[in-house]
């Protein structure tokens, strides 16, 4: 196995709707892993989301968790980048992810010349869509 660098997002008890969400988004093949199946079947948390992995058919992968419940902490010290210069699969991808969010920066062209936009979807996470080498 390469080594791999993966955005792991943190949830206060929605994991499993959040990542759900992803892969309607992105396809692809989600797994979980509950707390109880790792011994805490009497906790609270024994239905959350332990840990949680989004592979999608363009080599995306994704992965969160539902924190304890007194440990998540939101804050503003990540995002996820999605770019290149497949314009339409771009677009799909951000009109997803957009739908119902909170868009601090429309799509559209930019002063460094590229089509971008950023958004923080319904479930607190923030995305950057990047789509290079656009043309008016």
């Amino acid at each position: 196995m390469t080594t791999r660098l993966n955005p792991y997002i943190s949830f206060a008890g929605d994991a499993r709707q959040a990542m759900e969400f992803y892969k309607e988004v992105f396809g692809g093949t989600l797994v979980f892993h509950t707390y109880a199946e790792f011994g805490q079947t009497d906790s609270p948390m024994a239905d959350k989301i332990m840990h949680g992995m989004l592979e999608t058919p363009r080599g995306f992968i994704l992965m969160g968790a539902d924190t304890p419940l007194d440990g998540h902490r939101p804050g503003n010290n990540i995002s996820v980048s999605l770019s290149g210069d497949d314009d339409a699969e771009l677009r799909g991808y951000w009109e997803k992810l957009s739908a119902g969010a909170s868009v601090t920066v429309p799509l559209e062209k930019q002063m460094w010349g590229d089509v971008f936009g950023m958004c923080t979807d319904r479930h607190g996470t923030t995305w950057m869509v990047d789509i290079t080498g656009q043309t008016d």
